[in-house]
Parts: C-alpha cells; sequence; structure tokens
C-alpha cells in the first residue's frame, strides 16, 4: 500500500483512520528512597498508520521516558502509574514480560540514541546483527540468517556491509555503530519504529541516506515513526506533526510547519528560537550579539603543514593492508579564533584531532603551536603542553570515567596538574557546573545517572578546568538538545572572547559551524577539499562535496516566525 507523499493529504489520509498508537493520560514514576517521583504528567497523543510523530524538548523533558514506556523499557524503578498505552487497539500496560518480549521487534522496533551503551563491545556487529534476525525469525539456518544480516547493513547505509560483520563496535565510528543500531531496529520491518535520536551521531549526508529509508518505509509499508529529537529542523522536515515536551508535559502539539511558523507556548518560541539549523536570520544575529570580529589574521597559534596518517589494516591471518585516513592536510588557526573541520564519518576529521593533541603520531607533516613543533617535545614539555591544549571528545559515556563521581571526574585535571588545595578545586568545580548550565547537586552523582546532554556537559566542564588557551572539540555539542546547546555555544563564545582562546571544532552540524566558527575546512577521504571563511562557503561554496553537505542540513529551507 502507498501513502501520499505531501504532509497535507496524508494528513487528510490518515486522519480518517483510527489511530496505530494511541496514548491516553500516560503518567510515569520512579522511586528513589521509597518515595515515588512523578516524571511524566498525563501525556496524551497519537499515531497513524504511515505517520511520523516527533517529540522534542530539551533533556529531561520526559520525551525518551515517553517512549520507553511504549515498549516496557524504563530503567531501573521507573513504572508506568496511570494512562492507557494501546497498540491497534491492543492494550500494552499490561502484557506480561513474555507477551510484550514478543511485540518488540517484530511489531514496535527500537533504535536508542547511545550506540556505546547499547552494542555489546565483546561481540562482533555480524554476532549481534544476527541475534536480532534470529530472534525476530527472519531468517533459518547459517547462510540465510548472514545474508539477511548483510542485507540489514546495507539499509542502513554500511558500504561494504560483508566484511564490517567480522568487526567490532570500537573498531566502527559513532556514525557506523548508530547505523548498524538503526539496521536493528528496521531487520522485521516494524509496524511502528520508535528512534531516539536515531541520527544524532550522523553527518548530514549519512542522516539525510537513513531519514530517506524511514520515509520510504512510511510510505510503502505503512510504517509508523515516533522520533525523539532535539533538532527541530529535522523533526520539520521529517515529520507530519510534532509533540512538544517541557518537564514532563506536553506545552504543545501540532502539524510541524504550523508548530514551528507561528509558536503558541513560550517554550515552544524559546526552542525555535535557539535551533541553529532552522533559521539563518537567528545564526546571523547571534554572531553580531556575541561581537566575533571576522577578520582573519596574525600569527597562528596552531599551524598544521602536510599532515598525513597511515594504518595498516589486517587482511587475513598474515597479511596488513595500508590505509591512508589523512592525507596532506595544512591549516592554520589565529590566536582567538574557530577552525571547523567539516565531513563525513570516515572522512579523517576525527584524526586530525587526535594528531593535534598527540594522542596519535602522525606519519608525516609538522603540527606547531605558536611557531614550536611539538613533535619534538620531550616528556615535561608535553606535560605543559597538555595543558594549554584541552579535549572535549564525541561520546562522553566512553570518556567518563562510570566509577567516579561528577565532582571528581571535574577535578582530575586540576589534580593532575597540581593546581590549588581542596577547598579551591572545589569552588572550581562548582563554579564550572554553573558555566554549563549543571546543577551544583551534582557533584556527588555518577555518570550512569545523568542524560546523555548531561554528560556531555560535564565533558566540557572538564576540559575548561585548567583555562586552556587551546580546546580541540570533537562533536563537543552533538548530544545537547537545542538550548544547551546554544548555552554551550555562547558560553564557548564568551570564554573565546575573554581569553583569546583558539578551537579546533570537530562536528558534522554545518548550521553549528555556522553559529561558532570563522574559518572552515571541507574534509573528503582523509583531504582537505575546500577551505575559507565561514561566509565564503556557506554563500559561494565551489566543490560539488561541499554543495551536498550545505544541501543536506535539515529544515534549511523553513521560514520560522518565533513570535514575540
Amino acid at each position: 500500500m502507498s501513502f501520499p507523499e505531501t504532509n497535507v493529504s496524508n494528513q487528510e489520509y490518515v486522519d480518517a483512520r483510527e489511530p496505530l498508537l494511541r496514548v491516553r493520560d500516560l503518567k510515569i514514576a520512579f522511586t528513589s528512597d521509597r518515595k515515588q517521583r512523578e516524571v511524566v504528567h498525563g501525556v496524551n497523543f497519537d499515531i497513524f498508520p504511515g505517520e511520523t510523530v516527533a517529540i522534542v524538548g530539551e533533556s529531561g523533558s520526559g520525551k525518551s521516558t515517553t517512549a520507553s514506556a511504549i515498549i516496557n523499557l524504563l530503567p531501573g524503578t521507573g513504572k508506568v502509574t496511570g494512562g492507557s498505552i494501546t497498540l491497534d487497539g491492543r492494550e500494552l500496560t499490561t502484557l506480561s514480560r513474555g507477551q510484550m518480549e514478543s511485540l518488540r521487534g517484530r511489531e514496535i522496533g527500537f533504535v536508542p540514541q547511545d550506540p556505546m551503551s547499547n552494542l555489546n563491545p565483546v561481540w562482533s556487529i555480524g554476532f549481534q546483527v544476527k541475534e536480532a534476525v534470529k530472534a525476530n525469525g527472519l531468517a533459518q539456518g547459517r547462510q540465510a540468517i548472514k545474508a539477511r544480516a548483510i542485507e540489514v547493513l546495507k539499509q542502513a547505509g554500511l558500504a561494504d556491509a560483508e566484511r564490517r560483520l567480522g568487526q567490532f563496535p570500537h573498531q566502527f565510528s559513532g556514525g557506523m555503530r548508530q547505523r548498524a543500531l538503526i539496521g536493528i531496529g528496521l531487520a522485521a520491518d516494524p509496524r511502528l519504529l520508535i528512534a531516539d535520536e536515531p541520527t544524532s551521531a550522523l553527518d548530514v549526508t549519512v542522516q539525510r541516506v537513513i531519514l530517506d529509508h524511514l520515509a520510504s518505509l512510511t510510505r510503502d509499508k505503512g510504517t509508523s515513526v515516533l522520533l525523539i529529537t532535539h533538532d527541530l529542523g529535522l523533526a520539520a522536515e521529517r515529520a507530519e506533526k510534532i509533540v512538544v515536551m517541557n518537564q514532563g508535559e506536553i506545552v504543545e502539539s501540532g502539524p510541524s510547519r504550523e508548530i514551528l511558523q507561528n509558536p503558541r507556548h513560550p517554550y515552544t518560541k524559546r526552542l525555535v528560537a535557539a535551533a541553529p539549523s532552522l533559521a539563518s536570520q537567528r545564526i546571523q544575529i547571534a554572531a553580531e550579539e556575541r561581537g566575533i570580529e571576522r577578520e582573519i589574521g596574525g600569527v597562528p597559534t596552531v599551524a598544521v603543514k602536510g599532515l598525513t596518517k597511515d594504518y595498516k589494516i589486517r587482511q587475513g591471518a598474515f597479511h596488513t593492508e595500508p590505509f591512508r585516513a589523512v592525507d596532506d592536510v595544512s591549516f592554520e588557526i589565529p590566536r582567538g579564533k574557530t577552525l571547523a573541520l567539516v565531513g563525513e564519518s570516515g572522512s579523517g576529521k576525527s584524526t586530525v584531532a587526535k594528531m593535534v593533541l598527540k594522542l596519535e603520531e602522525p606519519t608525516a607533516g609538522v603540527i606547531e603551536v605558536d611557531g614550536k613543533d611539538v613533535s619534538r617535545l620531550n616528556n615535561a614539555d608535553t606535560f605543559t603542553l597538555r595543558r594549554r591544549m584541552q579535549p572535549v571528545f564525541q561520546d562522553p559515556y566512553s570518556s567518563l570515567d562510570p566509577l567516579r563521581s561528577i565532582g571528581s571526574l571535574i577535578e582530575e585535571p586540576l589534580v593532575i596538574h597540581k593546581v590549588g588545595d581542596a577547598a579551591s578545586r572545589r569552588a572550581r568545580v562548582l563554579e564550572l557546573l554553573e558555566q554549563v548550565a549543571l546543577p551544583q547537586s551534582l557533584i556527588s552523582r555518577y555518570p550512569n545517572e545523568l542524560s546523555g546532554g548531561q554528560r556531555q556537559r560535564v565533558a566540557i566542564a572538564r576540559a575548561l578546568a585548567l583555562k586552556p588557551d587551546i580546546v580541540v572539540l570533537d562533536e563537543a555539542v552533538s548530544a545537547l538538545d537545542v538550548l544547551v546547546q546554544d548555552q554551550i555555544l555562547q558560553l564557548l563564545a564568551q570564554l573565546q572572547e575573554e581569553l583569546q582562546l583558539t578551537y579546533l571544532f570537530i562536528t558534522h552540524d554545518l548550521a553549528v559551524v555556522r553559529v561558532a566558527a570563522d574559518l572552515v575546512c571541507v574534509m573528503e577521504q582523509g583531504k582537505i577539499v575546500e577551505q575559507g571563511t565561514v561566509d565564503e562557503i556557506f554563500a559561494n561554496p565551489r566543490e560539488d562535496y561541499t554543495k551536498r553537505l550545505l544541501a543536506a542540513i535539515p529544515g534549511a529551507d523553513i521560514e520560522l516566525g518565533i513570535g514575540g
């Protein structure tokens, strides 16, 4: 069965039918110290066959908790305390564990947000995909299961899928891991797919491939999609309806374009105003308010010349093949400016960042800081350099020790570099928590008790602890909702102005580049194919590859009315 492709026609079609998913007066609570705390308060919404509905809101708004309740996968002590969830008229809240397990995968697919905590690191990708194929009865026999697993990875956009079966999660980039999870979620062609931030780790071109695939399912198979996202541009482009959640309640809902062009609730207006992926006008205003000077000049703080990195990839037991991840890369970052490295997953941008940080040794080329070749530094000078140059990595789940408290993690650089006493270090930790918009009460909590966005803010706070003058940000805001992302970008800009910080900004989000960067280098297959100022690259891209990246920004063509 085929559904009309336009939002208006589709809306008219599905409204004449019964909803596939109906959520009524849903209440969810967690129990702590024998006290029950309600976190979702009377939520109501419908999803019709073939329809995509997006739930948007900041971290902690209840959107992921609501999605988890639908498939009875609430974490810890969470439970549904009231209301109804029906799938095609069947009540889900009263099903037994076995009955619910029979629905997962076949009737309701799920794509979780964090690939590192949802893929077992000791099992190969192929084993995990095959387990999903077998569990859902999609194939029988070793060869048939393998063939179906390869097809699943191909559908998710992974190149050379057969070879990827034997690799492990740590051998995949963040985007590749997320694609594997998407493949698993779609393996059984479920009637409803719950996608919790399914493309937050993906570059814009792969994001478009994945979302186009989801759209084709919606049209051709009648699959409904519940999309959980903090990217309003993506929500507006891909969903017929948007549900806006704040503090466990729905504050506004309706057709996507109507919500974003005529938001009524003050919270929705704040979300729209803060979203860099939606309005170039807002981006220009933000740059002016921050007072960033666009003139580029002066002696570079960081200079990269002819940087090359080769790896040896094992092929069989005794043979290796060379692989060039970075190929003759050169750029300069003036003091107090931001250079963004952009490109698809696997383009080499994160490898460049690791070499600048001296976490990887280059095969060839020179990295200079203030004109000094850092490859020639002794151990003592390298230790001093690390105080000046701090990283914020893409995946906060793997970069934060799960056995240490938040306060201890932020304090760690101060302890290692013997800065201050215990009292002054605690004061600095509290100051940093406030700077990154986290409550001071989190100081004694642990990473697993925080949301993905909160963990990323902790990682940023830790990087700023030593007041470095060079910060390497590897997808530092990719896990943040738009309000917190806006706060962090404003904070980074403020610190840059006050302290003349120099940023190397690794990202796949070109809309964020427009807000945050002065210079842009576009990378493809290990090489820089185009570089210049932000205005030059966005206004007059020369290379077809750059044009494709810009064209893939979700929601770029949406005209907003953010209200007064």
